[in-house]
């Protein structure tokens, strides 16, 4: 891949916001299609649930038919829709009508809360391209939700249009009206429009839902089966600019710290930015941000991950969140059975790349403060539609971070994140109204350090190019293939590449797979990979077949995310049938099952295992889900982390989850896992939340998780020694590990208005692990073990260090290396007030705490261990944020 043209792409901004020609010839009606005719107010609307206006006063759309409870039944209440507009907006009315209004539930929750409500949504598809469009959704209560909708089946909550509605309860059933400025959609701009149209209900306490225009269970359709808006003519969607200023305050408070001139025990600062939002000619939207602040995010949970890859974190951002779906949905249009079957997961975009903690590390003595995260200097989106293309670009800059070291009174600085760029271009185009499909996503990262240290553990350049594409095989759309396919290219110092080729995404070092070549000297890195699927998602009937390959040199991992590493070849099938009517023992009801095969490039085979899954809902409106795995005896390329083949046991694992009705006051939901390897150990965990809602503005959830593992091979390290032959000259170092975590998440929603939110979250985690039996890997493609202290070897303990001397009295050295036993107590909580004083316009205030403890090690004591959640030393964080939107 040529850098300098790959490069180019990404580094200029393309030029993409011209309106497009006005349009003359209006798309004829499909067959069957329901048609929708809008009109014109002459008088103006308001927003007040009362439809006493003129233009309400014309014959509705009618005519529901149910998905749930009996797909394909009339709705057993009526629905009367209208639609109207003027030069600024769509107006959107609707009469719920209900025979027993006084059990209408109406339950308040923030923005885009989808809560156990009954609800009137509006979707409209403003380009007619039967792929994509926006949702509006209003509850009696006056809560709403937006998505914007892509790939037919596909929504993104994350979407926020600023609009108006009012809801209100009669003694006929309830009302609601909806202002939707026409520059808060896309749309290009013709002398008339048809666009597609749908409306759904929600009759919570029948747990009916109803459709205008009727898609059943069975088929994988929204967007194009919807009913065709006419009349709109007249009007435009002008260029609007929005800009939001903020300013945040900040305070923390943690312990103070003898001597340490950076932890004085409190620290105050202040920040300012803004964000800008333009729709450019009706095509595409303009989002900039300029020094962004994110401290009202939520905090992640604790974890412990004893693996060799990193853990995912969802990104809670609102600036990345917001249109990521145009990113999110690369490889899988077309398809929307989700099959992974051991096959890794492979993002192209991982936007919490961005403003990262910094990667570096300070290598002088001292104290040392070193800031949380990447500043992000500025960052531009823009999204939208061109010549039939969508298009998403992502630029962003952050900053050099530095840290700063206190030896003995003075202070130098050392550099531990270099300024950075991130860009991402993605463009996908339907064919034949979605029949077909293309697209491309590519990624660049570029950074800039003169830092030794910096260089030879980062990458200096990344680049990745990727296509993809589907075509449905029948005009009902039921079959499909689809897939994707890419290359990838990283460039560093050498220092740098050899870190990269031996890290555990690659590990070209493994000394028995000889068509893999560590090269000490190289100063890139490339690779490929791809993906492609044949499935029929239409039916009763449903099955996928998939096919993957991911070379060892691939990874994505700069702007992207991997959860495992290259170097494999996975082929999977997975069938199904649904049953979608409801019956004595089910309402709805799954059964499926499938198999795989994993080889990596060597020919190995690295997995082969059946599955079986079946899930379903009860006439009481319970729902269930188990899966099933049975994995035979493989080889495992990862177990020594860069050393020999070792061999997989066979094993079994199931997993299974149930959660009552969710209408109820208290809503109940396990689940519990089990994994044994009857050769190394055994996995369980399980898990409860209970949801309280006493209130339709309240609700309160508790949910304790308890996890177990024994096994013989966790890793512990590898040691040079030319003596241990039968293993190139390493020892392969494992103990038997056993480890607890007694965990909870306590959740609290308090909506006071729907513009007026408290929202509180606490995860007390206590993780202990215990390590003894170490043992050595004792051949190749084996799983047979040396354990120290037996044959002559010994093992000795002392001021917590292990010291192995393999062969007593023989010739091989004596190795030694730390006590891995832990005890992880922490303690993170975040509450937050949100009020939206004006649309758009917000103001926070943050409170976050974070404690930590890790005394006595390798022993679990729950009385003790709760103590000391409560004790720890932690840090506390006052934050405000008042953000202000302007619109012109």
């Amino acid at each position: 891949m040529k850098k300098s043209t790959l490069g180019a792409i990404l580094l200029i901004m393309p030029a993409l916001a011209v309106a497009e020609g006005k349009k003359t010839d209006l798309p004829k009606p499909e067959p069957g299609q329901k048609i929708v005719q809008a009109a014109r107010t002459e008088s103006p609307i308001v927003l007040d649930g009362v439809l006493d206006e003129t233009v309400w006063k014309r014959q509705p759309a009618t005519g529901f038919t149910q998905t749930d409870p009996v797909d394909g039944q009339p709705a057993t209440e009526a629905t009367e829709v209208w639609i109207a507009y003027d030069d600024k907006a769509l107006y959107v009315a609707a009469f719920c009508r209900d025979s027993e209004p006084s059990k209408i539930i109406r339950r308040l929750g923030r923005r885009d809360s989808d809560v156990d409500s009954d609800w009137f949504i509006f979707a409209v598809d403003p380009y007619y391209d039967r792929r994509s469009g926006y949702l509006f959704g209003v509850n009696p209560a006056g809560s709403i939700i937006d998505e914007a909708l892509s790939n037919d089946v596909n929504d993104d909550e994350s979407w926020d249009g600023i609009w108006e509605s009012k809801a209100a309860v009669n003694a006929g059933g309830w009302t609601v009206e909806m202002r939707i400025p026409f520059h808060q959609i896309r749309f290009p701009k013709q002398d008339e429009y048809v666009w597609g149209v749908n409306f759904r209900r929600v009759i919570k306490r029948k747990n009916e839902e109803i459709l205008f225009a009727w898609t059943s269970k069975k088929e994988a359709a929204f967007v194009s089966k919807f009913a065709r808006l006419e009349g709109l003519r007249g009007f435009g969607p002008g260029t609007h600019v929005e800009i939001m200023p903020y300013v945040t305050g900040l305070a923390r408070y943690a312990p103070e710290q003898e001597g340490n001139p950076f932890e004085t025990g409190h620290r105050t600062l202040g920040n300012a930015g803004f964000d800008l939002k333009a729709s450019l000619g009706g095509n595409f939207t303009l989002d900039a941000t300029a020094n962004p602040d994110f401290g009202q995010v939520e905090v992640d949970p604790a974890v412990i991950n004893l693996s060799a890859y990193e853990t995912f974190y969802e990104e809670k951002r609102p600036f990345f969140i917001e249109g990521a779906s145009i990113f999110d949905g690369f490889g899988r249009g077309g398809i929307y059975l989700n099959a992974g079957m051991n096959w890794p997961t492979t993002m192209f975009f991982y936007s919490r790349r961005v403003g990262r903690a910094p990667q570096g590390y300070a290598t002088q003595d001292g104290y040392v403060d070193t800031p949380d995260r990447t500043t992000i200097l500025g960052a531009a989106k823009l999204t939208g539609k061109y010549a039939g293309w969508n298009i998403g670009f992502i630029n962003a800059v952050t900053a050099r971070e530095y840290a700063t070291i206190d030896s003995f009174g003075l202070r130098t600085q050392e550099e531990v994140e270099p300024s950075s760029y991130y860009g991402v271009l993605r463009a996908q185009k339907d064919i034949n109204k979605g029949q077909q499909g293309i697209g491309f996503m590519a990624t660049g990262v570029v950074r800039g350090t003169d830092s030794e240290t910096l260089n030879g553990i980062l990458n200096k350049n990344a680049f990745t190019l990727a296509v993809d594409g589907w075509s449905f095989l029948d005009a009902k759309r039921n079959y499909v293939v689809g897939g994707w396919f890419g290359a990838t290219s990283v460039e560093g110092t050498a220092a740098d590449i050899y870190r990269l080729q031996t890290s555990s995404y690659h590990y070209y070092q493994r000394p028995d797979a000889s068509y893999l070549s560590l090269d000490p000297g190289a100063t890139s890195l490339s690779g490929w990979g791809g993906r492609f699927q044949i499935a029929k998602q239409g039916g009763n009937f449903l099955w996928v077949v998939g096919a993957g390959a991911l070379s060892p040199g691939f990874d994505i991992n700069d702007a992207g995310y991997q959860s495992r590493g290259s170097d494999i070849t996975n082929y999977s099938f997975l069938a199904a049938n649904q049953w979608t009517k409801p019956g004595k023992v089910f309402q709805y009801f799954l059964l499926g099952g499938g198999g795989l095969l994993t080889y990596d490039f060597g020919g190995n085979k690295t997995g082969e295992a059946l599955v079986a899954l079946v899930q379903g809902t009860f006439p009481n409106f319970w729902s269930f889900n188990s899966e099933w795995m049975l994995a035979a005896r493989t080889y495992d390329t990862r177990l020594t982390r860069g050393g020999p083949l070792a061999v997989a046991p066979w094993s079994w694992s199931q997993q299974t989850s149930l959660e009552t009705d969710s209408r109820r006051p208290f809503v109940l939901e396990v689940a519990g896992s089990y994994s044994g390897i009857p050769e190394d150990g055994y996995a369980w965990s399980a898990e409860a939340s209970l949801t309280w809602k006493p209130r339709p503005n309240f609700s309160l959830s508790m949910g304790p998780e308890y996890m177990v593992q024994t096994t013989d091979t966790q890793w512990v390290g590898r040691f040079s020694d030319e003596l241990m032959t039968e293993t190139y000259g390493r020892r392969y170092v494992f103990a038997h590990l056993d480890q607890t975590v007694v965990a909870a998440e306590i959740r609290l929603n308090w909506t006071f208005t729907p513009k007026l939110s408290l929202q509180a979250y606490l995860q007390p985690f206590i993780g202990v692990g215990h390590f003894d039996g170490f043992r050595e890997l004792a051949a190749p493609k084996t799983f047979d073990f040396n354990v120290y202290g037996e044959g002559g070897s010994t093992v000795d303990y002392a001021d917590g260090v292990y010291t192995v001397d393999p062969d007593g009295a023989g010739s091989a050295a004596a190795f030694s290396f730390g006590d891995p036993d832990f005890n992880m107590k922490s303690l993170r909580g975040t509450i937050v007030l949100r009020w939206e004083y004006l649309p758009g316009s917000l103001f926070y205030l943050v409170w976050t705490q974070n404690r930590a403890d890790y005394a006595d090690a390798g022993t679990l004591n729950l009385s003790r261990d709760t103590a000391s959640l409560f004790t720890a030393p932690g840090d506390n964080v006052f934050m405000f944020k008042l953000s202000y939107r302007w619109g012109a």
